[in-house]
């Protein structure tokens, strides 16, 4: 959440950034709660000092502590109520944007700061995952379907492999550099939801365990986040990076009719992803670290990509700032998301409550980032831009070590 004593020293200044997110109206909406909260505060402790009498009250005083206990009344009950509404809106207005990312709603609105690597050229039309792997596939919808609906998918023989390897190929590369190997739940309280800013805006996005009040998690970025829920660090504790893997669940509520082929986007799928504590200063210095790790992991899979600045308009709840890295998907022949790392600062760590202790004791909330290090979509980009013409796959040489095959040919015809 934003720090409130900030915005009502700078209400024009955050306004003004919240308007990039489309969220002025509620940030004014906020304002006004929090005037009336303030207003009403500062009624409160005259009537509670008019109650404390000293001696026997005469008759006139009881007369006026029975008025002035009911006035008293009334007062608490409206502030109980004006606290409940500037809480319900301060859950709602967004981080601001950073400055650097640039204005603008959609896609297309996002910056392209670079791109790395040749696209690769075919003599031949290349083919995408669900075509690739001979007749029976490497990738199984239909049979998901029958199992559990639309957009979930099951990986095949070697492609199972492939996939498999790339989570530990990227939690090998991450744990070379100081990132913290985890495996965390992916079921949790509302609490971690609500902390994390994936509720109330992404409420529609999300399963819910309504029988024991839990969620499943769309990204190990809740759990990561939650890890020092209510804890107080010290400095030179700072910064802390985690990389988990997990696999994750999203309704994908608002992509009716897009990307309906394949699993480029389902209701289950796998991740590797990093988490940083830090502390503030130092969170821009952290982000442009972990998009170099993220570029590492890409270039080591040989995959030509080019890096986005989202536009503020486009940027999560949370995120102040947002990188975007999309891989060259040739059957598709454009580039598409695979990767993305976003600064959050204090925005989580206030909803969460975990702060540091700098020299001297003075407590402050931690900067909070988090990053992809590898999901299936990577898979899916090695599958088309290494086909041949025979429609095997050959796979990248890093992948090797930790049990993919050297190279994809068709899934066995048993299958």
């Amino acid at each position: 959440m934003i720090d409130l004593k900030a915005a009502r020293s700078d209400p024009e200044g955050f306004r003004c950034a919240l308007a990039r997110k489309g969220s002025a109206e509620t940030f004014d909406e906020l304002m006004t709660a929090h005037s009336r909260w303030l207003e009403l505060t500062q009624q409160v402790d005259p009537l509670r000092a008019r109650l404390k009498l000293k001696g026997k009250p005469t008759p006139e005083q009881l007369e006026e502590l029975a008025a002035a206990k009911e006035e008293l009344k009334e007062v608490e009950t409206a502030l109980a109520a004006a606290e409940a509404e500037q809480q319900r809106l301060l859950l709602l207005v967004p981080n601001p944007p950073d400055p650097l990312a640039p204005d603008g709603f959609a896609d297309e609105d996002a910056e392209v700061i670079r791109t790395h690597g040749l696209q690769p050229e075919f003599d031949f039309e290349p083919k995408d995952h669900l075509e690739l792997g001979g007749p029976a596939g490497w990738v199984d919808m239909e049979r998901a379907a029958r199992v559990s609906g639309t957009r979930f998918a099951y990986r095949v023989g070697d492609v199972a492999l492939l996939e498999l390897a790339l989570y530990r190929f990227a939690l090998d590369r991450l744990a070379s550099k100081g990132f913290v190997p985890m495996l965390p739940p992916v079921l949790v309280r509302e609490e971690a939801m609500y902390g994390t800013g994936f509720l109330p805006t992404e409420e529609t996005n999300i399963y819910k365990v309504e029988r024991d009040e839990l969620y499943l998690t769309g990204t190990s970025e809740v759990a990561l986040a939650s890890f020092h829920m209510g804890e107080r660090l010290e400095a030179e504790q700072l910064p802390l990076r985690y990389a988990a893997f997990s696999t994750n669940f999203r309704r994908e509520a608002g992509a009716a009719g897009k990307d309906t082929r394949g699993m480029f986007r389902v209701h289950q799928f796998d991740k590797v992803e990093m988490f940083v504590f830090c502390r503030p200063e130092d969170s821009p210095d952290s982000h442009e670290q972990l998009l170099a790790q993220e570029e590492e992991l890409v270039q080591e899979l040989g995959l030509p990509y080019r890096v986005l600045n989202i536009a503020a308009g486009d940027l999560g709840a949370s995120a102040t700032k947002k990188y975007d890295i999309e891989a060259w998907f040739p059957a598709q022949a454009r580039y598409r998301e695979i990767t993305s790392t976003s600064n959050t600062t204090d925005f989580q760590a206030r909803r969460l409550d975990v702060r540091f202790r700098r020299e001297g004791g003075r407590l402050e909330y931690v900067h909070t980032l988090n990053g992809t290090a590898v999901t299936a979509r990577s898979m899916l980009a090695i599958m088309e831009n290494f086909q041949d013409e025979n429609g095997s796959v050959d796979v990248p040489e890093a992948l090797h070590e930790f049990g993919a095959p050297t190279r994809l040919g068709h899934v066995p015809a048993a299958v």
